[in-house]
């Protein structure tokens, strides 16, 4: 097999495609990207048994410059292969498989030769067999991953919460993270009157990497779902993504339908007077911020102490206090993570008691999305 490329459009794919190869996996060839060269095409693919991600590029794409002299296919160590592709003297490169799987790179006076691998012992991609598609607005669908991946767990010992829970009903879709000690829920409206009814669990880290490609030329991204994978197509790319086997625990009765205080901040102030008083709060033992409310004065306070440094008091500007006096603690880094995902918006905080978990929800749309923060108990 024979081709050559621009390497500026090559190393995009290539980059695209890296990002579903581990060099920790078990399986050896999967340390590689496989090439597939055809009559009129090439195809990278990467996988890790998490993800895998499949791209094309086209003879007919003018920018690629592609030429192919002779179809194959090959698997080359991925790690070597991207980095001598990106250090190419030349703006094209020739790549050349000849018998034994040996693999030639040219480019300008530089001459590689690697080895590779039989490209049928590559794993097969899965077959997703659903007839449905779900198209979204690729910002839509960052943003909705944005908003809820900050609540999905690290933790290994509950695998279910490592993934964000999509539920469509409908043209309602909702996406539900947890960590146990917070919450993060968006729901959008999906366009058009689709009939489906989905209820999966997507790796967190999965939906990291697929965000990551969506760039501002990714306008739709088009999604199915089969038993155990999820399949995201957008461009000339296909992005495969296991789904969490489970049951997701139900969110929805941890969520207060009533409250005893309600603020209203400028979220951008908030996350700005938390950041300060976390600065010593980092310093301590205990991470733990304060927040003190009196109503009947319409006084907040946000405090944090170190025994070690110091401590540090500020009192907030609010929109409105109403409700009870409230005396209440929580980690500033869960508090910090929910208060950007809001941006520049006012938002409402809404509280039951100092020991019962607190939401968050923008004013302007405080149907369709909430966060929600268990408070920490230092007495």
């Amino acid at each position: 097999m024979q081709f050559t490329i621009k390497r500026n459009a090559f190393i995009k794919k290539l980059n695209a495609v890296q990002r579903a190869i581990s060099s920790k996996t078990t399986i050896p060839i999967l340390t590689g990207l496989k090439l597939e060269v055809e009559d009129d095409q090439i195809i990278l693919t990467g996988s890790n048994t998490d993800i895998s991600i499949e791209t094309t590029i086209l003879t007919s794409d003018e920018e690629a410059g592609l030429n192919i002299e002779s179809t194959g296919s090959v698997v080359l160590t991925a790690r070597f292969f991207g980095e001598i592709v990106k250090k190419l003297p030349d703006e094209t490169l020739t790549l050349t498989v000849s018998d034994g799987f040996q693999t030639t790179i040219t480019s300008g006076a530089a001459e590689f030769k690697i080895n590779g691998l039989d490209a049928n012992n590559f794993p097969h991609l899965p077959e997703i067999d659903s007839q449905t598609t779900i198209e979204l607005d690729s910002e839509v669908f960052s943003e909705l991953v944005r908003e809820t991946v900050i609540a999905v767990s690290n933790q290994e010992s509950r695998p279910i919460l490592t993934g964000i829970h999509f539920k469509l009903d409908g043209d309602q879709l909702t996406a539900v993270a947890t960590d146990s000690h917070r919450l993060s829920q968006r729901i959008v409206k999906l366009p058009g009157n689709t009939t489906e009814s989905y209820d999966i669990i997507i790796p967190g880290k999965s939906l990291i990497e697929l965000t990551r490609m969506l760039d501002e030329s990714v306008k739709t991204i088009k999604m199915q779902v089969s038993e155990n994978q999820a399949l995201f197509t957008f461009d000339d790319t296909l992005f495969y993504s296991r789904l969490l086997e489970g049951n997701y625990p139900d969110t929805s009765r941890l969520i207060p339908t009533e409250s005893t205080t309600n603020l209203e901040f400028s979220a951008s102030d908030l996350l700005a007077s938390i950041e300060r008083a976390s600065l010593l709060s980092h310093e301590g033992r205990n991470n733990v911020v304060k927040l003190t409310v009196s109503a009947a004065d319409q006084v907040v306070k946000i405090s944090g102490d170190s025994p070690e440094v110091g401590n540090v008091e500020e009192q907030i500007a609010t929109k409105s206090v109403t409700g009870e006096d409230l005396e209440i603690s929580f980690n500033p880094d869960y508090m910090k993570d929910a208060l950007r995902s809001f941006g520049q918006t006012e938002i409402d905080m809404s509280f039951t008691s100092a020991l019962r978990p607190f939401t968050l929800v923008p004013t302007e749309d405080r149907e369709n999305f909430i966060q929600l923060i268990t408070p920490v108990r230092t007495f």
